[in-house]
């Protein structure tokens, strides 16, 4: 795929140092921009025992300014996703104007971090470690630190039988903590966030809650909502809902209407008919407003589709540089049955765009104006001009 500001490269197979550091030579040749303003990699497994290495390789090979990234158990190339194949994802990217910041971050408590050199960011791009950070608690306070301004990435993932992954920050390899890059100037972070999910039945507002569990839900009953609401689904709809329900909570209140794309999805994690009682995978409050949502492949596939159609007429007219791609590891093809789905969508959206991403244990998006860690999503950060 050429493209004058970025260009994505697919090393297949394991360590090769020699090998590696000829094919990020050729791949920083075949890009037409003077310069590189960040250089975003991911990694498969096979590659972990030589981390260090590879970055400094990749820097030197490339003539790479600041290079960010992390582990992962599959690549996104462009418009593939490599979901069995050892290797690494390398981008390049030229972003004109724009003014870019990286730390790491080792605790889930941070201290207000400048953007974009002291003036508001654009965005964050962020990369965290899933098994010794507390993701949501650091979310709730870097909401509360940099109100407004989005978050896209995700939670590394590596070897299932390992409770270690690695964050990469130009020559250091990290196993703890999170890496952020602040995204502003004259680029900014625009991001796209599908849950695969979609509305069913009518908004209610919750009224009591006791921790996890929702006990009323419009002063009645929670279960017996849930039970109206199942019933009144068309024969059809029944079939796919069952076992493919979750809970929605708004992202805002302030709105006249809900729709697609406005609630943070989260488990419906069981339920207590004879007290009426459902629990879920968050703490709700009273006068939360919510909605009973669906997720199944086709669901995922038709929700994606639209969250890229209206991206697509949202950026009509502005400049797209490329992209980064998280993905969950439970989408893929044992989701949706064939390669390539989500990352060929956003192409058939989007593209032809340069874009890199990588399958997580978790991935990083807005809902209204905060971000949330979430679960079974593609979360897509673009570089847009400003």
């Amino acid at each position: 795929m050429r493209h004058p500001h970025a260009i994505v490269g697919h090393w297949k197979g394991g360590w090769d140092g020699p090998g590696i550091q000829r094919w990020a030579a050729s791949l920083r040749s075949r890009l037409d921009a003077p310069a590189i303003s960040i250089g975003i990699l991911f990694a498969t497994r096979g590659l972990a025992a030589h981390g260090t290495e590879l970055l400094e390789t990749l820097r030197i090979a490339a003539r790479i300014p600041l290079l960010v990234g992390c582990s992962t158990a599959a690549v996104v190339v462009n418009g593939q996703e490599h979901e069995s194949d050892e290797g690494l994802s390398l981008a390049l990217y030229h972003l004109p104007g724009a003014l870019l910041e990286a730390r790491h971050f080792e605790d889930d408590t941070p201290e207000p971090a400048a953007g974009a050199r002291a003036g508001k960011s654009g965005g964050w791009l962020v990369f965290a470690d899933p098994f010794h950070m507390d993701g949501e608690r650091w979310l709730k306070r870097w909401n509360e630190l940099h109100p407004g301004e989005p978050i896209v990435g995700g939670l590394a993932s590596g070897d299932p039988e390992v409770r270690k992954t690695q964050l990469f920050l130009d020559g250091d390899v990290h196993e703890t903590g999170l890496v952020a890059v602040s995204v502003g100037g004259a680029v900014r972070l625009e991001p796209v966030v599908s849950q695969g999910c979609t509305p069913i039945g009518d908004t209610w507002t919750v009224t009591k809650t006791d921790r996890n569990h929702i006990l009323t839900i419009g002063n009645r009953p929670a279960y017996s909502v849930l039970v109206e609401t199942f019933n009144g689904l068309s024969r059809e709809d029944q079939a796919r809902t069952q076992g493919n329900l979750f809970v929605g909570f708004a992202g805002s209140e302030y709105r006249d209407e809900f729709r697609r794309g406005d609630f943070l999805v989260r488990h419906l994690l069981g339920v207590d008919p004879e007290h009426g009682v459902l629990a879920v995978g968050a703490v709700p409050r009273a006068g939360q407003t919510l909605q009973f949502q669906r997720r199944d492949a086709a669901t995922a596939s038709e929700d994606l589709a639209w969250v890229l159609a209206r991206t697509r007429e949202r950026l009509a007219g502005k400049p797209v540089f490329g992209g980064v791609l998280a993905i969950c590891l439970g989408r893929g093809e044992r989701l949706f049955g064939s390669r390539h789905h989500d990352a060929a969508l956003v192409q058939e959206q989007l593209g032809p765009l340069p874009i890199t991403g990588f399958f997580g244990n978790g991935e990083i998006g807005p809902v209204g104006e905060r971000s949330f860690v979430h679960g079974y999503t593609a979360a897509l950060g673009l570089f847009v001009g400003t």
